[in-house]
């Protein structure tokens, strides 16, 4: 090659075939169905989780962040897209090795041995004529974006599957306090109907009924114990600890978690900054339209630098040139593996706008499960009220023998089931507004949580 053409060759090293990546346009609403149309910012460093009020709840979660083996997994893949961007680059472009070796020969002990030195050193330079290897460095980097972003992705599940395993223990453990409550009374009912079958004031069946609603209370304490076991034990499993101590500091006690006020989702244009699982749908975009320009770029010859230096003994030998590859005979296949990558990039695109879809899904399904079971907590601890003093009026009433044991035992079945059901929809509505704060990608970039 003569000297012109290598120089013509430097000059164009700076150039680069294919599409420098830019966000597509893509069109949101102003709002949320039940939001405003006001931003909230970034919310990546929010620790939503502190607004329960529950110090055990908070000690998990600083544990957690820092044991979870999801988590763990998920940040030794960003180390791996490190290393692997690493590769590109200048690295990527530069190859070469030494090779050096001492050789003793010899024959019959008269002629003795004789030793030899050999030393090679060769070396080749890619020069980016078009621009792959650039390409080839924009797609490791979206690519370590992305890990970054799955590993958010994989912190906020993780967050969602621990608040959900502790609401969730603390439920059952209210519904084991409210059932043992029951059972007392109920047992108090079977003495009172077993002094008036005694007394011949009460029938057989009146006693059976009361004796078959105290068996069932009893029953549904086993059902509430395993649930709380289930959940304490998942907790134990999430922080990657033994359950044993887990159990014991469970066992303690706590109120269930409460729906804090604070609802506040901003509009759908943050879920492109905020959701991690966006932002790594993005990266594979962007990682997707460099992949591009190096299928591209493999259509333009390709120029490297090589040469080398031998030496054997006393003996030097040197080579250095350029190289030109052009891709004549194989044209067809990188034209093909070309036009797959466009396909790619383009489903690339539209699993991004679907996951923006999906969040922005995501946000008003959670605002509205949030708002109706507010609203359901309400009206159930008014029923659970409501029934509470009617069933202490019913056992005065028949204590005084105003109404019968049958009518007792019917608001007696009601009081518990709206107690029960008002504690279940405490439960719900705390884990909404963990979920309301997830969708929107609260707390996902936090990797230690204060505990006060």
């Amino acid at each position: 090659m003569k000297p012109y053409y290598l120089a013509m060759g430097l000059l164009l090293a700076g150039c680069a075939v294919g599409t420098d990546y830019q966000r597509p346009e893509v069109s949101v609403e102003t709002r949320f169905v039940e939001g405003n149309a006001q931003a909230i910012g970034e919310v990546a460093q929010q620790k939503w989780w502190l607004n329960y009020k529950d110090a055990t709840l908070n000690s998990f979660i600083d544990r957690g962040l820092a044991q979870n083996l999801d988590i763990q997994s998920a940040l030794e893949a960003i180390r791996q897209a490190q290393a692997e961007l690493r590769q590109t680059g200048v690295n990527a472009s530069l190859d070469g090795s030494l090779t050096a070796g001492v050789t003793t020969s010899g024959g019959d002990l008269v002629s003795g041995s004789s030793t030899s030195e050999s030393a090679d050193l060769g070396a080749s330079w890619v020069i980016d004529l078009f621009g792959g290897i650039r390409r080839e460095r924009e797609a490791a980097a979206a690519s370590l974006a992305g890990s970054r972003d799955d590993a958010e992705t994989v912190r906020l599940a993780w967050l969602a599957e621990l608040v959900s395993a502790y609401s969730n223990a603390r439920y059952n453990q209210e519904a084991m306090a409210l059932t043992r409550t029951t059972i007392k009374t109920r047992q108090e009912t079977v003495n009172i109907t077993k002094s008036q079958f005694e007394a011949g004031a009460s029938t057989e069946y009146e006693l059976a009924e009361a004796q078959a609603l105290l068996s069932t209370a009893r029953a549904d304490l086993p059902e509430f114990a395993a649930a709380f076991d289930s959940n304490v034990f998942a907790i134990a499993t999430l922080l990657n600890e033994p359950s044993s101590k887990i159990v014991a500091l469970m066992q303690k006690g706590s109120p269930q978690l409460p729906a804090p006020r604070d609802g506040a989702t901003g509009v759908p244009a943050d879920l492109l900054r905020n959701r991690p699982d966006v932002r790594s749908a993005e990266a594979d975009l962007a990682a997707a339209v460099g992949d591009l320009g190096v299928a591209e770029a493999a259509l333009y010859p390709a120029l490297s630098l090589t040469g080398s230096i031998d030496r054997l003994d006393s003996t030097d030998t040197w080579s250095f040139g350029p190289e030109l590859t052009l891709p004549v005979f194989n044209r067809g296949l990188l034209k093909a593996q070309r036009d797959a990558q466009i396909s790619i990039a383009k489903q690339a695109e539209i699993t991004w706008r679907s996951a923006i879809n999906d969040a922005v899904e995501d946000v008003q399904v959670a605002q509205s499960s949030l708002s109706r079971n507010r609203e359901r907590v309400r009206h159930l601890r008014t029923a659970a009220n409501d029934y509470g003093r009617a069933l202490s009026l019913a056992r005065e009433n028949f204590r005084n023998g105003a109404i019968t044991l049958l009518d007792l035992l019917d608001t007696d079945r009601e009081a518990n089931t709206a107690k029960i059901s008002a504690a279940s929809a405490v439960n719900d509505a705390a884990q909404s507004w963990a979920t309301l704060k997830i969708v929107i990608g609260a707390g996902a970039g936090v990797t230690g949580a204060t505990t006060n």
